[in-house]
């Protein structure tokens, strides 16, 4: 029988997402590898101007905002910190969860101290093998946050239909059965390639991202 229990994440405010919930949006603006704005605004430490960025994507309709600070020339672990200690004391965009993006262990971990609320950790993977897959995991699971998993291995990022599925369900069960992770609480990402190239060997990616989230 399917999970019924929903994903309940909350900034000061509760978002409930069950299978009935429509498109969530996420607010992708406060992303430095994604906006050219918001990566001035933190170079140049301007975090008032860079809080009105979150701010607007609030009043916009953003359920949740995805904090990302992964560049070379800033220090995103601070910068992390800095930012969400000052979402956490504005109200207005406190209220919604926020999803903690990066590739570094070591600022998921210092953003994880600092949000309120239920957040979303974006992302982990098998990339580098099931122990640290494990301990990072349980360290989310420890701070009460939601989780991300990309379709990635030790062999690479799954490219078609059968890898996206193998990887999934090995990282489901290492979740559910050796941390003991809320199985509402996973969120995974079975990666969307190029549609349309006109070439052979991508002709089926479509089809393939489809048919692997049905079955997630």
């Amino acid at each position: 029988m399917p999970n019924s229990t929903p994903l309940i994440l909350s900034g000061l405010e509760p978002l409930i997402i069950t299978p009935e919930s429509n498109f969530v949006n996420v607010g992708e603006r406060t992303n430095v590898t994604g906006s050219r704005k918001f990566l001035k605004l933190i170079k140049e430490e301007n975090f008032e101007e860079a809080l009105s960025v979150a701010r607007e994507q609030v009043e916009n309709g953003a359920q949740i905002i995805d904090v990302n600070m992964d560049e070379g020339m800033i220090d995103g672990k601070q910068a992390m910190v800095h930012f969400l200690n000052l979402i956490a004391s504005e109200p207005d965009i406190a209220r919604v969860p926020i999803m903690i993006d990066s590739s570094k262990w070591e600022i998921i971990e210092a953003g994880l101290k600092c949000i309120q609320g239920k957040g979303v950790v974006n992302s982990i993977s098998l990339k580098a093998g099931e122990q640290e897959f494990i301990e990072h995991a349980t360290k989310i699971k420890r701070y009460g946050a939601a989780v991300i998993v990309m379709a990635f291995d030790e062999s690479g990022q799954a490219d078609s239909y059968e890898r996206r599925i193998e990887i999934c369900d090995r990282a489901y069960n290492l979740l559910v059965n050796k941390v003991k992770f809320p199985a509402q609480d996973i969120i995974f990402d079975p990666n969307i390639f190029p549609v349309g190239t006109g070439m052979e060997e991508h002709r089926n990616n479509a089809v393939d991202f489809f048919r692997a989230t049905k079955w997630i």
